[in-house]
């Protein structure tokens, strides 16, 4: 699975010290406004100077399931598009010294990374290059936007961290992991019944804890 990938993508690599996030944070924040920048970019930023492996876990986790989803609407299997995010990523750890923050958000860089892979991919398998891979809308909006946008997102992560593990489970297969409900009764083993209760007892619940945070 993607979320237990990032430790072996790092396994080859030769041990390296690691930066907590304090000193990391402290650090970017002598040379960059750290108020100014994104989680995202202070992680990719500790990844490049300090070769950071904490970092590039978070990393790895809020990027790695974006892009299968983007792969996979590209028409690529999701296999296939796990392997892509594998090699995608493992680039950025090692490539991270390229990284400019200067000349494009750290959201922007690694989906061109994986636009380049995606080509590549199917280039080998003589297979007709879809459009443009779609960057996130947050790459084309200004840095109060994309603020407010990671503010959001983490009261989502308070949110679904408040469901019970049952229903937090299904939600995030289901929207998170863009799963169908036959994919996931193949996962679990659950019936559809009961998959489906799961959500919407879930999706209730996660609307009541959003309105209480006024983001409905």
């Amino acid at each position: 699975m993607l979320t237990s990938l990032s430790d072996q993508l790092l396994a080859a690599d030769a041990p390296l010290a690691t930066v907590d996030g304090d000193t990391a944070n402290q650090r970017e924040g002598e040379s960059v406004g750290q108020e100014s920048l994104t989680d995202q970019t202070v992680w990719m930023l500790a990844v490049r100077d300090h070769r950071d492996r904490q970092a590039f876990g978070r990393l790895f986790d809020y990027f790695a399931p974006r892009l299968k989803g983007v792969i996979c609407r590209s028409g690529l299997p999701p296999s296939q598009a796990e392997d892509i995010v594998q090699d995608v990523m493992l680039t950025v750890w090692r490539k991270a010294a390229m990284f400019d923050p200067e000349r494009a958000q750290v959201s922007a860089w690694i989906y061109q990374i994986a636009r380049n892979k995606q080509i590549d991919t199917l280039r080998k398998e003589k297979r007709p290059v879809p459009e443009e891979l779609k960057l996130p809308e947050e790459t084309q909006e200004d840095a109060a936007q994309v603020l407010a946008l990671d503010q959001e997102t983490q009261k989502l992560r308070v949110a679904l961290g408040r469901l019970k593990p049952a229903q937090r489970e299904m939600v995030e297969k289901a929207y998170l992991g863009e799963l169908t409900h036959a994919d996931i009764r193949e996962q679990t083993g659950l019936p559809l019944g009961t998959i489906k209760s799961r959500i919407r007892l879930g999706l209730e619940r996660l609307r009541h804890e959003l309105k209480e945070q006024g983001l409905t």
